[in-house]
């Protein structure tokens, strides 16, 4: 029988942190994956629940987590009700965040009871990709990384949201959600923290110093993150196994809200390739 408790945890800045776990009950010694979301995304998105059932069916305790400022709360932590922890958040608490949650996996004796924390992998989507492609390179504990439609570069993406200058003088910049129509911060303390950690923050030289396994997953017909970002992971990263999904999108075939009882094809195809490559890296 699966089991998923939610939990909340104090983060480094601030403001909380929303956990769930999934597992099968009356197992132990499960290796543990911990699921890092993408821009503008949360811990429930689309099909994500279902992907977390599926590793955990497979033996796997699956933790998934809302960064402490991607504009949730703990009440409400679907969607963005607190625009101001969005604008206010960065690359750099992001990092924060997933240390607290990984150090939270080794204090929290619920999970010792379980799970093996000599076998832990991070999963990460889109912008949660580069974000754990950084923690993995920096942190010992990590045994595997695999990054799922993940982008490649932060810096071009801090120029690219507007003019450097007009945001400077203004002190923030919009960014249209357009699934709820939200005008979404970003102050520009964003841009500051990127160049006060710019060489941390730069995920070539993360992946570059990658010393365990790494598996790229992306599809083909991404038009959000294109697959010239995977193929630049994969060169930096030789010993990295790079997998693509022939048709598939960003966000693998799921949306938000995600009403059907399956999980989208592609986002099956890139289960079955994330188990594969965790069972041959046990």
């Amino acid at each position: 029988m699966l089991s998923q408790e939610h939990i909340v945890i104090n983060g480094k800045h601030q403001k909380p942190i929303v956990i769930d776990v999934t597992y099968v009950e009356n197992k132990t010694n499960l290796p543990i994956i911990i699921f890092c979301h993408g821009y503008k995304g949360f811990k429930d998105w689309g099909a994500w629940n279902l992907m977390a059932k599926q590793f955990a069916k497979t033996g796997f305790c699956f933790i998934k987590f809302n960064f402490s400022h991607n504009g949730g709360t703990v009440e409400q932590p679907i969607d963005f009700p607190d625009l101001e922890a969005f604008g206010n958040n960065n690359y750099t608490k992001e990092l924060d965040d997933l240390e607290t949650v990984i150090d939270w996996v080794f204090n929290y004796p619920d999970l010792q009871n379980i799970a093996n924390t000599d076998n832990i992998s991070l999963l990460g989507h889109s912008r949660g990709g580069g974000i754990t492609l950084i923690k993995a390179e920096e942190d010992s504990r990590i045994k595997n990384v695999i990054s799922l439609a993940s982008v490649s570069d932060f810096g071009s993406r801090m120029t690219a949201l507007c003019d450097l200058e007009t945001w400077k003088q203004t002190g923030v910049t919009h960014v249209i959600n357009g699934r709820t129509n939200q005008q979404m911060p970003h102050y520009y303390q964003f841009y500051e923290d990127f160049k006060a950690n710019e060489e941390r923050l730069t995920i070539k030289r993360a992946v570059s110093n990658l010393k365990i396994p790494h598996l790229i997953i992306h599809g083909n017909k991404d038009t959000s993150v294109l697959m010239e970002e995977a193929e630049h992971l994969h060169l930096w990263n030789p010993h990295s196994e790079l997998q693509i999904i022939d048709g598939a999108d960003h966000v693998f075939g799921a949306g938000h809200p995600w009403e059907k009882e399956g999980s989208p094809n592609h986002l099956n195809e890139v289960v079955q390739k994330c188990l594969a490559f965790l069972q041959n890296n046990q």
